[in-house]
């Protein structure tokens, strides 16, 4: 992890925050690279739900009624027992310590106590109790509370589902592992509204369809799994509950949550704010409360995921070649354009051709250094083609393209070389 970390910052791709000030503890930037490929995973998450006919998108609000948590059960629940070590003065979740001692230090502990993981602030001018309102801890509640809007607004029939992307709050006791637990993360999920008489079934697609998703981002896939939650584990509203866990550096660790969360959430909801949330079957002239199928995905876990599986060190000629070996389709930076040397009339083929690539694909320009040396910076950045233009090229009309991973070049046309790549992409 701290190789990964190190070239993380080095590339580009995350920054700690505020570093110039020392940092804020588990709290993370996204360099230029970073957000490319945090954007390129969301984007295909978004697409992957949002272009079915039967799930809308929604962008709801990160302060949200304080009745809404009261509703869910966070005010009263969402804690976790807090021991500190009176030696070294460290904290930790009461469930993390095996013996009565430290664990860092053997020092005697602190008896537990309840620690409240949502963050307050004020809305209005006076701070006190009754304009106290929470920075949200799960993106789900939005979509619970605009179940109606949604459902009546688009005259949606069950079943239908809810997604959205957004922040999310959690002042974590124990946060750590680079971007893995964090107070301030990214939440893509989706509440998926079923009649309970077709719960199971939805329920076993769901979990089919958000493994085979993470297939799909270039996952290896022994490095995935299911983990199914047993009675014990459950949480209090959910009847069925698998994660999908990931092969870290650190361990096993979720990525992605499915749950049978039952009529819970609106029934919760219906009861709270006294708004009647029944759906009506016409057809079958009942009403009833939905189900929800809900499929919970971190944002920050899965890139962090795809960086771990990316990652390879290899030996080329003697020397060693760090490479991240990203699927081209989330990779930052696609194609990376070289001019041989920074001679005018390479620079503006290069410039040209890097133009019109850009159209369609993330480009990068790069004429400092030996052609060996650009190679060398773009395979630590899984830019997974990289095109160079040389002097044959202003008579021959071609350019040499090299493969990121097999590092194979080959002379291409000009007006064959969105050809080559996607080609070489789709194998």
């Amino acid at each position: 992890m701290k190789t990964l970390v190190s070239l993380c910052k080095r590339r580009g791709f995350i920054f700690q925050s505020s570093e110039i000030y020392g940092g804020l503890n588990s709290c993370w930037d996204y360099g230029p690279l970073g957000i490319l490929l945090k954007k390129n995973i969301e984007s295909r998450w978004w697409k992957s739900m949002t272009l079915r006919d039967d799930i809308e998108g929604l962008s709801s609000s990160i302060l949200m009624h304080p009745r809404v948590w009261e509703a869910s059960g966070h005010v009263e629940g969402f804690s976790d027992p807090l021991v500190d070590c009176k030696k070294c003065k460290g904290r930790f979740r009461e469930d993390q310590v095996k013996e009565k001692k430290c664990p860092t230090c053997g020092g005697e502990l602190t008896e537990s106590r309840q620690f409240n993981l949502m963050f307050r602030t004020f809305m209005g001018p006076v701070e006190d109790q009754t304009n106290q309102v929470y920075l949200r801890p799960e993106t789900a509640q939005g979509s619970y509370v605009n179940f109606l809007n949604v459902q009546t607004s688009l005259r949606k029939k069950i079943p239908f589902g809810i997604a959205q992307v957004g922040k999310a709050f959690r002042n974590e006791i124990t946060p750590g592992n680079f971007i893995f637990r964090t107070r301030e993360f990214e939440q893509m999920e989706m509440q998926y509204f079923v009649s309970c008489k077709e719960d199971q079934k939805w329920f076993d697609f769901w979990k089919e369809q958000r493994l085979n998703w993470h297939l799909a981002l270039g996952t290896t896939p022994n490095r995935l799994r299911f983990h199914e939650h047993k009675e014990q584990e459950l949480a209090h509203y959910a009847k069925q509950a698998f994660d999908i866990q990931f092969e870290f550096p650190f361990g096993w660790q979720e990525l992605e949550g499915i749950h049978n969360r039952t009529d819970f959430d609106l029934k919760r909801h219906q009861e709270f704010s006294g708004k009647n949330l029944m759906y009506l079957d016409e057809e079958a002239k009942e009403k009833f409360l939905p189900y929800v199928i809900e499929t919970a995905v971190g944002l920050d876990r899965t890139l962090l995921a795809v960086l771990c599986d990316a990652y390879r060190e290899e030996e080329v000629k003697g020397e060693k070649r760090v490479v991240l070996k990203f699927a081209p389709h989330i990779a930052p930076v696609q194609v990376a354009v070289f001019p041989l040397l920074k001679k005018e009339e390479l620079m503006q083929v290069a410039q040209k051709i890097r133009e019109d690539l850009s159209h369609t694909y993330y480009t990068q320009f790069d004429s400092a250094g030996s052609i060996g040396r650009r190679y060398r910076r773009q395979d630590e950045t899984g830019t997974p083609f990289c095109i160079t233009i040389d002097f044959d090229s202003l008579t021959d009309q071609k350019v040499t393209i090299r493969d990121r991973d097999t590092m194979e070049q080959q002379r291409v046309s000009f007006d064959k070389i969105k050809d080559v790549i996607i080609g070489q992409q789709t194998t």
